[in-house]
């Protein structure tokens, strides 16, 4: 056998085995975008992506292996013809982002595959003009680029998971920013914060904060009341019904909300609890129980029972043993149910339509809904406040990170 065919056979660049995977997802994006302009009933652009599809295909089966002489120059040609493609996407219709992003999937595999396959490695090993020098030298450099290649590709995996989180917070920004109250035009053009001016400086927005808040907590605090010593009491304690009543908790959460809206409105009526406070942290709370019950029972089953039994040898009793030995090493799950009560509650609209039918009563989800009716559409506000009601939910949620992480250490190292 020929020397310099051994060292093909023992190195070849890693460029080639990420350039068939790469094009392999640009390919399944292709599809994707396809169907995309099918909806779109979008012909030329559907012809378009179809064209990339087949030319990222021909790259793939044409990429060089070391032994088949034409296989480089196909993957070259079609490489070419493919950049080609997308920039002709470009030119055949209107500029936009998506377009961009779309385009991008045929013109960045072009221009990678294009700069990689006349390469001087690549070009060396292909044509089998590899020595032992060149071949450890190969090797090694395939060790770097194939990390700083993963790292890439993974990078840009997030990226594009992290657009997709983005996009919409910043169109629902664009239109918060935008003069007047369109929904069309494009990112960037226009800035103003009319629409922030008039949300902060009217009363109403701050009333329905003041009414979520007031639910909000009210929720967290009545519910933990009850989920915390439910949750202990379902996980260390055996009674009669205690399989069934977690059954039916778990029951319950299969069914939508609609269902008890009915019986909920006439309880309440019979209560007189309609356009109050109360009304809505009692619904709530209940509502939001099983699930909380649930977390915090699955949470307790995890600490050691031996904990407990130690603090009773020292002479702690059971309420001593639950609130100086379990609640501490609980916080974490406290602080998630906590938040998931407060959440459930600062989110939910239907209940709140339904028992408040006065506009002094209402909560932020409901008050923001009456800014878009039959008779006029203040979508400008809308976005404005929508981001204004975000930002405590986001807060939280720093604020909770922190706090479980130190809780969940805490935990781990203490008794």
């Amino acid at each position: 056998m020929n020397k310099k065919s051994i060292f093909v056979d023992a190195y070849a660049p890693v460029e080639i085995a990420y350039l068939r995977l790469w094009l392999t997802v640009s390919a399944c994006m292709s599809i994707f975008l396809i169907f995309i302009e099918w909806l779109k009933e979008n012909t030329i652009g559907m012809q378009l992506c179809f064209v990339g599809l087949l030319l990222q295909l021909v790259v793939i089966f044409s990429l060089p292996d070391g032994k088949t002489s034409w296989k480089k120059d196909s993957a070259t040609i079609a490489s070419g013809l493919l950049i080609i493609c997308g920039v002709l996407g470009l030119y055949a219709s209107p500029k936009s982002i998506f377009l961009i992003w779309q385009m991008s999937w045929f013109i960045i595999p072009g221009l990678l595959s294009l700069y990689w396959l006349t390469s001087e490695f690549v070009t060396l090993w292909h044509y089998s003009r590899i020595d032992r020098k060149t071949a450890e030298k190969g090797l090694s450099r395939n060790k770097i680029m194939d990390i700083r290649l993963s790292q890439i590709g993974s990078h840009v995996i997030l990226l594009h998971g992290v657009l997709c989180v983005l996009l919409p917070v910043l169109w629902i920004l664009d239109v918060a920013i935008s003069p007047g109250n369109a929904l069309g035009s494009e990112i960037g053009d226009a800035f103003t914060t009319e629409h922030f001016e008039k949300i902060l400086t009217g009363d109403g927005f701050w009333l329905w904060f003041r009414n979520s808040l007031l639910v909000s907590l009210g929720t967290t605090f009545f519910g933990l009341c009850i989920a915390i010593p439910a949750g202990y009491a379902f996980s260390r304690y055996k009674f009669r019904g205690r399989d069934e009543a977690m059954f039916s908790f778990l029951l319950v959460q299969m069914f939508p909300g609609v269902i008890i809206l009915v019986p909920y409105f006439l309880v309440m009526k019979s209560l007189g609890l309609l356009n109050s406070h109360l009304g809505l942290i009692l619904a709530y709370s209940v509502t939001a129980l099983p699930l909380c019950v649930w977390m915090l029972k699955g949470f307790f089953d995890t600490v050691p029972r031996e904990l407990e039994e130690a603090a009773m040898l020292d002479g702690c009793n059971q309420w001593q043993v639950f609130t100086k030995v379990v609640l501490p090493l609980s916080l974490p799950a406290i602080a998630v149910t906590a938040l998931f009560s407060f959440l459930a509650a600062w989110n939910e609209f239907l209940l709140a339509l339904t028992f408040n039918t006065s506009n002094s009563m209402y909560t932020l989800p409901v008050g923001l809904a009456s800014m878009i009716s039959s008779t006029g559409q203040a979508w400008g506000d809308f976005a404005a406040a929508s981001l204004l009601v975000s930002i405590p939910v986001v807060i939280l949620f720093i604020v909770f990170q922190k706090f479980l992480i130190e809780g969940l250490s805490a935990g781990g190292v203490k008794g």
